[in-house]
Parts: C-alpha cells; sequence; structure tokens
C-alpha cells in the first residue's frame, strides 16, 4: 500500500537544520534525518513541525503509533490554526501532496485505532478540500476503489467507507462522478449493509445519504434503492440499536424523501422484513409510520427531530394522500407531547408537522385537535417566552390553521378556561414588535373568533374585548411607523411602496379580525345562553354580556377602524381591503341595532356616501357580481335606510313608504357605478327615460339628498340646481307622479341649491305646484330648513298654495327653547336662534306673511300656536321701525267677529289658542306710542274685546288676562278725548262690568292664588273705570258694589306675597277716597256681619275712626316692605286718606299724620342705601308730614339736610319721578315759610330752577310695562 517516497522528497535535505531550543520539538521532528531537510520544509510558527519529517515518520515501522497520532495531531491543528502557511508547504511540490495524502490514505487502512482513524480522515479531508485539485480528488477516489474491492473483510473496509462519506460530504460534486465512475461500488456498499456489524452499517448509510443528496446520483441509482438497497435499509431502519446508525438511517431516510419515487415507495406498502433473510429470521409486516413512531417515542431528542423531520418530508409530497397512514398510526397524538419539550428545535420541527397534518380531515374528525389543542396554547404560550421569531411564526400558524380548519360540529376548546387561556395567548402575540410575528397572530385571532370556537359557556366577552383591543392598537402602532423617506432615488420610492403596501396586508388583516367578531356577535344574537354569564350573581353588575361587547365594537370600530382606513385611504386604495371595511360597517347595522340610526348619521356626516359613490366608481367595471360594488351597495341601503327611518328634519315613513323605498334601492344602488358628473348628467336627461333607468334616477336623487342633509356637499350646488330642475320636467313631460320620498327630495334639493341669482322658471313652479297637489299632505314631503321656508314663500304661486300649512309644519319641528325666549323682558334684545334670523328676514320682506301667522295662532295646535306668538313677539321687539298694529288690529277684529257674531257664549276648545291672540294684541297695543287717537277700528277691537269678556267666566284666566291688559293699555295710552271715548263703550257693556263685580268678589278667597295676576288687572280696570266715569260723568248701565269692610281688612292685615295685588288694591281705594266715596259706577258697601256705625263717626262715612287707624297701620307696614311699586300706592293712599280726614275732621287728619310711630316709619325707610332722602316715596312722604306741620315727625333740621342732600345730587341720574317728587318738596317747604334765612332761600331757589318742567323729558321712562303678566301704568299707580 505504501508508495515510494518521490525524488522532490528524497531531495529534501539542505545545508543543515535550525538547532531545537525546546524539547517538545523533538517529537515533531525525525532525529536522524531532520538535519538533512531543507529548512523551507519548516512551519515557521508554533508548532515547529517540519513536513518532511512528518513525511518520513508516518510510514516508519518503528515508530510507535502514539507518536505518529501526536505528530497528526500537531498537524491537523497547524492546518486549523495556520492553514494558509500549511498550504504553502504542501503546495510547494503536487508529488509532495499526493505522497502525503498516500501516506494519510495508507496509515487509516492500516491500523485500528478509530482515534487515529478519524484523524486521519479529518487531516485528509482537510488537505483535499484545501488543495483543490481534480488530479488528487481522484486519485483518493481511485485508492478508495481499490482498497473496497481487494479488501475481503467488510470490516477492514469500514475507513474507507468512512472517509469516502467524509469526502462526498465535504465535496458534494464527488457524489455523481462516484456514482458514474465507480458504479460497481454499490455493490460492496449494498452487500456492506448486510455485514452484522451496525458501525458498518453505520458508515454505508452515512455514504449513501450523501450520494443521495444529491440529484443527479439519487436519480442514478433509483433502480438499486427499489431492487437491491430498500427492503435492506427498512429493515435495519426498524431494527437499528446503536444511536449512531439510527441517525445515519434517518439522515438517509430524510434524503430519499426528498424524491417522489422513494416516498411512493416506502408509503405504498408495507415492506416485508423476511425478505432481508440474511439479516432477521422472521415473519410479518410494517410501514414507515410505525417505524417513525418508534423513533417518536425514544427520549433521544436528536432522534426525536430526525424522526418529525422525515415524517414532514413525506408529507411535504401530498398530505392528503399520505397523512391518512400517519393519523392511523397515531403519530399526532405523540407530535402535540413533543410540544411540551424545552428544546425550540424539537418544538419548531413538531410545529411544521403538524401544519401538514392539518390539511388532511381525518386528523380533525379523529379528534386529535381536541385531545391537542391545550398542548398548543401551552406550547404557544411558552414559545413566546422566546427569543426565537420564528417559533413564534410556526406556532401561530399551526394554530390559526386548527383554528381555521376545525369542523364546527366537533367543539374545539372543552372549556372557556382553555378558550381564556387561548385568548390571551393570542393577545401576547400580536403585541410583538415583530411585525411577522404580529401578522401571524392577527391571522389566528381571525379564525379564533369562530362561532364554534367561542360557544363554551360563559362566552368571555371581556377576553375578546382585550384581544381586540390589542389587535387593533398594535394596528395603529404600526400605522404610525413613519416611512423612511430620507434616502432619495428610485430606490426610496420602491421603499415607501413596500411600506405602504405591507402596512396595507397588516390593515386588511386586521380589519378581517375585527369583521369575524362582528359576525360572531350577529350569530350569538339568537343564542340565549350567549347572552351574558349565566353564572353572574344576579345582584352583581353584568358587564360581560353581548350587549357590552357588541356597543365595545361600534365604539372601537368609530374610534380606531375608522381612522385607521380614512389614513391608510390618504396613502393607496386597495379594493379588498375596503370590502372588508364596508362589510364591517353594514355588519354593525345588525349588531347594535338601537344605535344604527346614530352611526348611520355620523357616517353620513362624516362624507361616507360621497366615499362609497367614489370607489364603485372607480373598482366596479360593469361586472355584476363585482363584490366591491356588492359590498358598498349593501352598506349605502342599510345606511339609506336607517337615515330615512329616523329622519331628524323630516317625519319618519310609514312601513309601505319604507318597504317602497327599501325596493327601489335595493334594485337601483348596484346599478349606479358613475362619477358625480356621469350621474348628474345622467339626472338631467330630458329624452324618454324607461322605468328601470326611472328608478336609478330615483337612487341618485335619494343619495344626493341625504348626502346634502348631513352636509356631505360632494356635488356643485349649481349643477344640481339646473339637473333636479330637468329632472322634474323631465318627470311633468313623461305625466309621473314621482314617489312622496322623491319629491321631497328634489324640493329640498333645489332650495338648498338655489341662491339669489337663481331663480325657477315658471314651469318648474308650476309642475312642483302640481306634484305636491297629488300628494294628500304637505307633511309627507316637508324637510325642515330655513332655505325650504324660503322656497314656498318667495314663490306667489306656491305661497298662496302652501305657505299656511308649510309655516305650520316649520313650527311643529322647532325646538323647545322658545320658551327660553318668552321669558326675556320687553325691554332687553334677546339673542335669537340661527334659525329665527332667515324667519324673520322672510317677514321684513313680506308682513303680509303675519296675517298667516296669526291664523297660525289661532288655528293650530296649542304648542304650535304658542311657538307662533313667542315668534311674532320677539319680531315686533327686534324690529320696532315696521308698523304692523293695524295689520294685526285689522285681522284680529275679523277673527273676532268671526268668532262672535252668532256665539252666545264662548266656544269651547278656543281658549287656548284666542288667549294668544290676545296675547299678541295686547303685545301690539304695548308697542303703541302713548297719547295717540283711537280709530275707528280700534274702538270696534275694543268692543268686540269686552263682549268677548262678557261671555267669560271667572275661570277663563288664559283669555282674560291678556284681554284686561288690552283694555286697561287701550284706555290708558291714549289721548283724554279718546280716554272718555274708550271709558264710554267699555261700561256700555253690562257683563263686562258684571264680570269685574265677581273678579273683585273673589279676591277675598283667591288672594294667594294663580288667579292673582288676573285680581290685579280687575282692580286696575275698576279703578280706571271709576275714575274716567267720576272725571267724564259718563252714564253708567251697570253698577258693581264692592265690599269696603273686606279692603280694609286685607290692607290692615296684608299679605306679603301679593305686593302687586295690593298696589291694585289701593290704587282703586285711592281712587274711592279722591272721590268721597261718591262714585255712581262702583258701590262700596259693608258686608252683613259689618256692625251699624256710631253717631259720631256719621261725620267719616262709610269709613269709621277704628277702620282709619287700623287702614293706617296696614299702610305703614306696607311701606316698611319697601317695595317701590307698593310703595307708591301706599304713599298716595295715604295722601288721599288724609285729604278725606282733613276735608271731614281736621283733628284726626292732624292725629293721624302726627303719630310718633311715623318718624319710626320715616326711618326705617331711611335706613338703606346712598341718598334715602332722594327714593320719590320717601320724598312724598317727607312732603305730606311737612304740609300737616308734623315737626315731631319730621323737623326743621332735617328738612334743612334733605335741603343738602339735594344741592349735592346729581340731578342728571334722578329719575322723573324724583325729580317731580323733589320739586313738590321744594314747593311744599316754601309755601309753608319754613326758609328763614337767605342762604337756604337762595339754595331753594337754585333747587326749584333745577327741576324746571324741561327737566322732567330729559330723563324719560316707560311707563307701560308688563309686570308678571300684569298690565300696569306707572303713573296710574303712583298718581
Amino acid at each position: 500500500m505504501t508508495r515510494q517516497a518521490p525524488r522532490a522528497v528524497r531531495q529534501m535535505a539542505a545545508a543543515g537544520a535550525p538547532g531545537l531550543r525546546r524539547d517538545e520539538d523533538v517529537v515533531l521532528l525525525l532525529e536522524r534525518a531532520h538535519y538533512r531537510h531543507d529548512p523551507r520544509w519548516l512551519l515557521p510558527v508554533a508548532p515547529r513541525l517540519c513536513l518532511a519529517c512528518t513525511l518520513e515518520l508516518l510510514p516508519e515501522q518503528g515508530v510507535s503509533l502514539v507518536r505518529k497520532k501526536h505528530m497528526l495531531s500537531c498537524f491537523r491543528d497547524a492546518l486549523v490554526k495556520h492553514t494558509s502557511l500549511v498550504m504553502q508547504l504542501v503546495a510547494q511540490d503536487q508529488e509532495v501532496c499526493v505522497y502525503f495524502i498516500s501516506m494519510l490514505f495508507g496509515l487509516l487502512c492500516s491500523v485500528e485505532d478509530e482515534s487515529v482513524i478519524d484523524l486521519c480522515v479529518e487531516v485528509v479531508i482537510q488537505l483535499t478540500t484545501q488543495v483543490k485539485l481534480e488530479q488528487i480528488t481522484h486519485y483518493l477516489l481511485d485508492k478508495c476503489h481499490k482498497e473496497l474491492c481487494n479488501t475481503p473483510s467488510m470490516r477492514g473496509r469500514l475507513a474507507t467507507v468512512t472517509l469516502l462519506g467524509k469526502l462526498v460530504d465535504a465535496i458534494p460534486a464527488l457524489a455523481d462522478d462516484l456514482v458514474m465512475e465507480h458504479s460497481n461500488l454499490m455493490e460492496h456498499l449494498s452487500k456492506g449493509l448486510v455485514y452484522p456489524n451496525e458501525a458498518v452499517q453505520s458508515s454505508i448509510c452515512y455514504l449513501y445519504g450523501k450520494l443521495y443528496s444529491s440529484p443527479v446520483a439519487a436519480k442514478m441509482l433509483s433502480g438499486h434503492f427499489r431492487e437491491k438497497l430498500c427492503p435492506l435499509f427498512f429493515s435495519i431502519l426498524e431494527s437499528a440499536q446503536a444511536k449512531e446508525l439510527q441517525i445515519n438511517c434517518l439522515g438517509l431516510l430524510r434524503q430519499l424523501l426528498k424524491y417522489d419515487l422513494f416516498v411512493s415507495l416506502f408509503m405504498s406498502k408495507s415492506v416485508l422484513v423476511e425478505s432481508a433473510k440474511t439479516i432477521k429470521e422472521s415473519q410479518g409486516e410494517t410501514s414507515l409510520p410505525l417505524v417513525l413512531k418508534k423513533f417518536l417515542l425514544s427520549r433521544d431528542e436528536i432522534l426525536q427531530v430526525a424522526s418529525t423531520h422525515c415524517i414532514t418530508a413525506v408529507l411535504v409530497h401530498s398530505p392528503v394522500k399520505y397523512a391518512p397512514a400517519f393519523i392511523h398510526a397515531d403519530i399526532p397524538e405523540f407530535l402535540f407531547e413533543h410540544l411540551s419539550s424545552s428544546s425550540e428545535v424539537l418544538v419548531w420541527s413538531t410545529y411544521n408537522c403538524l401544519i401538514l397534518l392539518t390539511e388532511e380531515p381525518l386528523f380533525f374528525s379523529k379528534c386529535h385537535t381536541v385531545y391537542g389543542i391545550e398542548a398548543v396554547v401551552r406550547s404557544l404560550q411558552e414559545s413566546l417566552k422566546m427569543t426565537n421569531t420564528e417559533l413564534h411564526k410556526q406556532g401561530l400558524l399551526l394554530f390559526a390553521e386548527i383554528l381555521t380548519r376545525q369542523p364546527e360540529e366537533i367543539r374545539l376548546f372543552t372549556s372557556s378556561a382553555l378558550c381564556g387561556d387561548a385568548g390571551r395567548a393570542l393577545q401576547e402575540a400580536v403585541g410583538s414588535p415583530v411585525l411577522e410575528v404580529a401578522t401571524e397572530a392577527v391571522k389566528a385571532i381571525s379564525a379564533f373568533l369562530r362561532k364554534d370556537h367561542q360557544n363554551t359557556p360563559p362566552v368571555q366577552y371581556r377576553t375578546l374585548q382585550a384581544l381586540l383591543e390589542a389587535m387593533l392598537s398594535r394596528c395603529v402602532e404600526f400605522s404610525q411607523t413613519p416611512l423612511n423617506r430620507r434616502s432619495l432615488g428610485h430606490a426610496c420610492s420602491r421603499n415607501s411602496e413596500k411600506a405602504i403596501i405591507q402596512r396595507g396586508k397588516f390593515l386588511q388583516s386586521t380589519l378581517e379580525g375585527f369583521r369575524k367578531a362582528c359576525r360572531l356577535a350577529v350569530e350569538f344574537q339568537n343564542e340565549p345562553l350567549a347572552q351574558e354569564n349565566p353564572f353572574t350573581a344576579p345582584s352583581a353588575e353584568k358587564e360581560d354580556t353581548l350587549e357590552a361587547f357588541s356597543e365595545f365594537l361600534l365604539r372601537a370600530c368609530d374610534s380606531l377602524c375608522i381612522p385607521l382606513v380614512m389614513t391608510y385611504l390618504e396613502q393607496a386604495t386597495h379594493p379588498a381591503l375596503m370590502e372588508t371595511f364596508f362589510s364591517i360597517l353594514y355588519n354593525l347595522f345588525v349588531i347594535v341595532p338601537h344605535m344604527k340610526e346614530r352611526f348611520s348619521k355620523k357616517l353620513a356626516s362624516s362624507c361616507f356616501i360621497q366615499l362609497t359613490l367614489e370607489l364603485k366608481a372607480k373598482f366596479y367595471s360593469g361586472s355584476s357580481d363585482s363584490r366591491l360594488n356588492q359590498v358598498c351597495s349593501s352598506f349605502l341601503y342599510y345606511m339609506c335606510l336607517n337615515l330615512l327611518s329616523a329622519p331628524e328634519k323630516t317625519r319618519p315613513p310609514s312601513q309601505e313608504e319604507l318597504s317602497a323605498v327599501s325596493e327601489l334601492l335595493q334594485y337601483g344602488l348596484p346599478q349606479i357605478s358613475s362619477r358625480t358628473p356621469e350621474n348628474l348628467a345622467f339626472l338631467s336627461d330630458r329624452q324618454y327615460v324607461e322605468e328601470a333607468a326611472r328608478q336609478r334616477q330615483y337612487c341618485i336623487l335619494i343619495l344626493f339628498y341625504l348626502a346634502c342633509i348631513y352636509e356631505d356637499r360632494f356635488v356643485p350646488a349649481a349643477h344640481l340646481f339646473e339637473a333636479v330642475q330637468s329632472f322634474l320636467l323631465s318627470l311633468q313631460d313623461q305625466g309621473e307622479l314621482p314617489p312622496p320620498v322623491i319629491c321631497r327630495a328634489s324640493i329640498y334639493l333645489l332650495a338648498i341649491c338655489q341662491d339669489k341669482d337663481n331663480v325657477l322658471h315658471e314651469t318648474v313652479v308650476s309642475a312642483i305646484r302640481k306634484f305636491l297637489e297629488s300628494i294628500s299632505d304637505l307633511y309627507l314631503v316637508y324637510t325642515h330648513h330655513p332655505y325650504l321656508l324660503r322656497f314656498f314663500l318667495v314663490y306667489p304661486e306656491l305661497m298662496s298654495r302652501f305657505g299656511h300649512r308649510v309655516l305650520e309644519l316649520w313650527f311643529s319641528f322647532e325646538g323647545s327653547n322658545y320658551e327660553e325666549l318668552d321669558d326675556v323682558p320687553f325691554a332687553e334684545q334677546p339673542t335669537l336662534p340661527p334659525s329665527f334670523t332667515d324667519l324673520f328676514q322672510i317677514l321684513r320682506s313680506s308682513p303680509s306673511i303675519l296675517l298667516i301667522l296669526m291664523d297660525l295662532i289661532y288655528s293650530s295646535p296649542a304648542d304650535i300656536a304658542r311657538k307662533v306668538l313667542i315668534v311674532l313677539k320677539t319680531f315686533l321687539k327686534k324690529n320696532e321701525d315696521i308698523q304692523v298694529g293695524s295689520l294685526v288690529r285689522g285681522h284680529f277684529l275679523l277673527t273676532l267677529q268671526h268668532l262672535l257674531v252668532e256665539d252666545v257664549v264662548l266656544p269651547s276648545g278656543v281658549s287656548e289658542n284666542l288667549s294668544l291672540l290676545l296675547n299678541l294684541l295686547s303685545l301690539v297695543q304695548l308697542r303703541t306710542e302713548s297719547k295717540q287717537e283711537l280709530d275707528s277700528m280700534a274702538m270696534k277691537l275694543l268692543h268686540q274685546v269686552s263682549k268677548l269678556c262678557g261671555k267669560c267666566s271667572p275661570s277663563d284666566v288664559d283669555i282674560l288676562q291678556p284681554s284686561f291688559n288690552f283694555l286697561y293699555w287701550s284706555l290708558h295710552q291714549t289721548t283724554p278725548s279718546s280716554q272718555k271715548r274708550v271709558a264710554a263703550v267699555l261700561l256700555s257693556c253690562t257683563d263686562l262690568i258684571e264680570l269685574l263685580e265677581k273678579m273683585l268678589a273673589l279676591t277675598w278667597t283667591e288672594m294667594d292664588s294663580p288667579r292673582n295676576p288676573l285680581l290685579c288687572s280687575a282692580w286696575l280696570l275698576t279703578a280706571s273705570f271709576s275714575a274716567q266715569q267720576h272725571h267724564g260723568n259718563l252714564k253708567v248701565h251697570q253698577t258693581l258694589s264692592v265690599e269696603l269692610d273686606q279692603i280694609l281688612k286685607a290692607l290692615s292685615f296684608p299679605n306679603k306675597k301679593v305686593a302687586l295685588l295690593l298696589a291694585a288694591i289701593l290704587n282703586f281705594l285711592r281712587t274711592a277716597l279722591q272721590q268721597n266715596f261718591s262714585s255712581v259706577l262702583v258701590a262700596l258697601v259693608h258686608s252683613g256681619s259689618h256692625p251699624p256705625a256710631a253717631p259720631e263717626n256719621s261725620v267719616l262715612a262709610p269709613l269709621e275712626a277704628s277702620e282709619v287707624l287700623s287702614l293706617v297701620v296696614g299702610l305703614q307696614n306696607l311701606l316698611v316692605q319697601k317695595d317701590p311699586l307698593l310703595s307708591q300706592a301706599c304713599v298716595g293712599c295715604l295722601e288721599a286718606l288724609l285729604d278725606y280726614l282733613n276735608a271731614r275732621s281736621p283733628d284726626l287728619a292732624l292725629h293721624v299724620a302726627s303719630q310718633p310711630w311715623n318718624r319710626f316709619l320715616l326711618f326705617t325707610l331711611l335706613d338703606a342705601g346712598e341718598n334715602p332722602f332722594l327714593r320719590p316715596e320717601i320724598l312724598r312722604l317727607i312732603t305730606l308730614f311737612v304740609r300737616y306741620q308734623s315737626s315731631s315727625v319730621f323737623s326743621h333740621e332735617e328738612v334743612g339736610q334733605v335741603l343738602e342732600a339735594a344741592v349735592l345730587a346729581d340731578f342728571s341720574t334722578l329719575s322723573n319721578t324724583t325729580i317731580r317728587a323733589l320739586r313738590n318738596f321744594f314747593l311744599q317747604v316754601q309755601s309753608m315759610g319754613l326758609l328763614t334765612d337767605l342762604n337756604t332761600a337762595q339754595t331753594l331757589q337754585a333747587s326749584l330752577e333745577g327741576c324746571s318742567p324741561s327737566t322732567f323729558s330729559a330723563q324719560p321712562l316707560q311707563d307701560m310695562l308688563c309686570l308678571g303678566g300684569v298690565a300696569v301704568s306707572l303713573s296710574h299707580i303712583r298718581d
């Protein structure tokens, strides 16, 4: 076997060798020959190895094997550490290299020490691969071939087979050469498998594995395997005991399983072990799945991994074809057991194998997944704690496949706890920072959200909610990752496009998962056990319910899904993504039915009608089965029906109308696939329109109408205005009458799109009138909007026919904030709602509409009539320059005449509306300028109102109150001559006088009742009538009686809560005192229980001294209340009382004026505010005390203090009433001669000049007021 050393080796001698410095170097040299070797063969670095010595030492018989082994070991280390230096030595001469390899080959074939053999093999392989010379490689193959052919013992061939296996492993291309050029070697190798030595069998299997790794060699050896190798190999595979043999057998098997031919051969039938007779005498059959199952059951992780790889290699070819054999062998059961391993490689391999098994339905029908799902969930939980993202991806992929393919009739999760664990594992996975892992998790979540997976009671809705929140949050996080736009050029553009596409795919997967959740909620609606957790205590708050989960889905879609999709649409548009998105939206209409209208309105106001139409136009090419078109049409259908079913600005449709619209939309929406300009052109078509095309026009019009209502103005107004006109004329030309919903949409769009420059042609107005007249009620087509109101009122042809009804509808749809405006005092300017501005502009341009509004007040329901009244009142407040008094009075006069011309009593059912008209009349009267002559219409109106009052009873407060206010203001606002005429007209109405008498009599029993304001008006009217009758000596047709003792009792013991009523009674009493109780109209009598008057009191009749004193005390008590209006009435009554007493009993008058209590009263009134002397009621009271020389009540010094305060006062800040009272005080002081010195006289003179009549007009004060609903003239109360 040894080869003679070549001449190059024999000439290695040189001049000498360097000296040896270390003892360990000696063993690396051949001492007796080294001195002759050329130094160039010595390695320059440690270990100091001489290649020439190595070549001479290895074949030397006298050198021990240990030394040779050490030499080779050092050479191997040098070759590894200093590969380039060693290869420089070896490559100096090719013959030297070949000789060296020959020496090594001879050594490995001649020794039995396995470690030396392994060392030789390793060095030979390294040298061969490093030199890279085909000559050396083929030389080595030839040597191996000869050795195998010439060695009779298979045991002796072991080293050669091992070398060949390692050599082919190191140089894969040799496999083809070995098979093609040394084909007879295969016979020796197959015979070697029969040799009963597992080491030999292991080496041969290893070599076969390397040969079959080459596709070319495998093809050439296919017949060899089929005829000779297959039964031998299978027997060895089944019976192998040594781990090395088992591993090499599985390695060979894995290489064989790459090819369909061998897989088919292994799996087609069972292999008879007895066919390998020389190996084992046994009967029976076995199969590859059972053999691999044996390795799966071993406790060796390497064998388990290898076996799993082999199973996977078989299944890769055809899972459906080969999986049943493994399933019947119960392989899945043991694979699931391996998922609990801590080995990432084994778990990853098992994941791959199980993924392929899931493609076979038998895998599920034999309930392997039910058995193994817990292991999958636990494994997934554990793997997520590791950092191997590939492991995460494969685990999630397996879980998703199981969840997706599991039959619905076989429940996967046997307990809600396991289902909850699965949900939490997916929640953790979707939060992974690695996008690929998160993507697989989203797909698994989508498969997890199936009814049969979640239908194990109780359904854990909170877990599902947390899972969806995590999924959506991860999608938001990914979408917010900024695109890398820093680099320039096409590469940046490509990267950005790739990132956008990646985002779109992740978003679509997320939306698909969310859609599955929506479908789950829909399916659970019919499951009673899924509505809520049946194990929740009755008293506990029920949060884990289907309703709460459904509302969460709506909130999540609103706050997350919609913003995500809208943001992505700014970058790209993906049809499949949008299909999923719109599918979610219309599913939500079903999931949360009680919120579908609100959700639809929000979508419509967010331009979703425009978005959907644009998508249909962009991606729908006309194919009726386009999925995106169908989904978009379904979404529009549900949204439109929801919007029409619960409108905000019009009446809800009837079920019949809704069914008709539903049918119309269902047919027409899928046909709409054009852009807005094409839709407008189609709507404007005046040629003959077929029925199908007309229905499509109807759908377009409804879409434009709803978009316009919810401020989605994507259609140019001017173009839409023209298109709708053409559409209506087309209907008229063809003699068609549009349905109410189409008529409503058309009119609304015309009203909204019309501007100042666009006016409807007369033919269009006539067409609209014709269409509206064919409809039973305008309510069916009315849409509440200021522009629509203006539309009906600006065209006379429409206003004359529909003005009354449209105004009634307008107020019926108006909100409830009218009462706030009604509470604003007349003198203040209220802040108007936006809707009022448009209406007021119309009223200013056409005041005749006021007549329609007045008719509405009378004829409409009470709530509408009240709104109209408030609008008119507000309009009159805001527009004082518009004179509508005569218009309102004339129309109201006609209304009253119509009402009262034949009726003896007040008609039932009209009192509330009539009272509102009377309120308006009184308001108009309040706006009338004071001291104005009354014309004949006003007098007729007074007569009619008085007749109306006469027909009422005291209980008709709503009519009487505004009527009394109107009569009172009419009487006090006109000139003295007109006042006499008014009083004469009113006094002639005996029914009115009788009513007043009844009202006054009710005062004593209902003083503190809701009828109190009406009683006030009755007392004020009676006092006014009495004064006018007495002053003008008017004829009285009916007298009225008043119980004087009841008046005095009410004033002596006053009720502080009815100040205005007390002021009215005081005003009446003052009038009676001023007339000395001699009124022809009013008879003051005593009640039956009153005792007869004493003789000494006859001079004061009908008063008595005790009543006078009691009245004075009552007046003092009323003054202490410090109510301005009541105080003025009290002072006026006190003045009249003292005048009355002074004329009959001066002593009593002086006694009353000089009572000490008056001083206490005066100082009580002065104990408030700055300059209290300058209040009009106090000045009048002081003037009264000065007049009656009551120095004990108010001294001369105090008079001087008042004068000083008056001198210092700023008259520009004082009211007319105060100035008048101050002037009267000065005149009274002057007339009494209380000014003795010159300074005081000059001060008084200056004050009188400051209080000249010209000063009174400088500070005008509104005299006519409405206080608590009662008409009051301040001058009447005061003077």
